[in-house]
């Protein structure tokens, strides 16, 4: 008889079962949301949606790309893009991928050569990881914004060195004390690389993230703006020289080997970022309803951190689901967050605020998780 082909895939799925860690594909369905990244609503706005049409029409006259950007992928709009973006952000040079896990894979793959060294966050994130792993560079990782862990490492290491971290974290939703890490990478000679992912669009006056809100752009080697948050879109831009632009270009895998965003993604991107500086007041509301969140909890372990990801810790898989499920049939669309996402005991509810969301809706969300 021939054996099940799939046997050894069940045997694994059977495993996280167990565990209480079985992933599934769900729709949100007409439940509130408090777990998307679209902080600022730009995946939702008719505005933004109608300025999409326009740049469509004006722009270019296919709605796909064609091939990769070293062959048929490269148009002048995606350079302008690049160029507009660079500016944005106070930076020399940049260059689009299709995705943040693309960007942080084929930036960290490619950066560390043989004898170098990356020293990481170690709640930094999976796509992060990853590109390390794919590295020929040594690689450690220092406790979670440990600056004087930070430093340990920093005197061991060899090469190049690079060090990674999140401006904002994307399970903790904590800021990284990145003042301290700049100043210590310059002592050391490192090369600092910053994934602006959960702060483009929500920190500083027109969004443009803790770097230069702290005007510490010199002080990065690189950073990386991600568009599936805030911008209400998909794709990423990594920022730096022209050198490392270049460099890119010629070593960076999931860059060269990938078909180019579809015009379309471009004025998706082009889009939120005409919007930015002029949702200062969608920035407000957002501080406030994670003041009101904050202040109106009781009894409950929350992570310190005012950005809009509010992390309740609720330890435990199978406890962790029950209260998520709660949530759920109180018409709230809140997200648990299991091992192995997060280290065991680190189990949580990923609850994410947004500038559309009502002072009833927290209300309501408050009162589920009081009760």
């Amino acid at each position: 008889m021939m054996q099940d082909s799939t046997s050894f895939l069940t045997r694994l799925l059977d495993e996280r079962r167990e565990q209480q860690a079985f992933r599934e594909l769900r729709l949100p369905g007409d439940k509130v949301d408090f777990c998307s990244n679209d902080y600022l609503g730009l995946a939702r706005n008719a505005e933004v949606r109608a300025y999409i049409h326009t740049l469509m029409e004006e722009r270019h006259p296919a709605h796909g790309s064609t091939g990769s950007r070293l062959l048929a992928g490269n148009y002048e709009w995606v350079m302008s893009v690049e160029k507009d973006l660079a500016n944005f952000h106070q930076a020399d040079a940049g260059l689009i991928y299709n995705s943040g896990y693309d960007a942080n894979l084929g930036v960290f793959s490619c950066l560390g050569r043989k004898g170098d060294t990356i020293i990481y966050d170690q709640l930094i994130h999976a796509s992060i990881r990853d590109g390390v792993r794919l590295s020929a560079a040594q690689s450690f990782s220092f406790l979670h914004s440990d600056i004087t862990d930070l430093e340990k490492k920093l005197k061991n290491a060899t090469g190049n060195i690079f060090v990674a971290v999140e401006s904002v974290y994307s399970m903790d939703g904590d800021l990284a004390p990145l003042a301290a890490i700049a100043a210590l990478c310059g002592q050391y000679g490192a090369h600092l690389i910053v994934d602006e992912a959960h702060a483009t669009g929500i920190i500083g006056n027109r969004g443009e993230g803790l770097v230069q809100q702290l005007q510490l752009t010199g002080a990065c080697f690189a950073r990386i703006h991600t568009f599936g948050k805030a911008v209400g879109c998909h794709g990423a831009v990594v920022l730096g020289s022209e050198t490392l632009r270049d460099y890119l270009i010629n070593f960076s895998r999931s860059f060269i080997y990938t078909t180019a965003l579809p015009p379309a993604a471009l004025a998706a991107i082009e889009a939120g970022y005409a919007a930015f500086p002029y949702m200062q007041a969608e920035r407000e509301k957002l501080s406030a309803l994670i003041r009101q969140f904050q202040t109106g909890l009781h009894h409950v372990e929350l992570l310190a951190g005012n950005t809009p990801i509010q992390a309740v810790l609720t330890r435990g898989n199978d406890h962790t689901r029950k209260i998520a499920g709660a949530l759920q049939s109180a018409g709230l669309d809140v997200r648990p967050i299991l091992h192995p996402t997060v280290p065991k005991g680190s189990e949580r509810l990923r609850i994410v605020l947004h500038s559309f969301n009502t002072a009833t809706e927290v209300d309501r969300l408050i009162k589920v998780l009081q009760a």
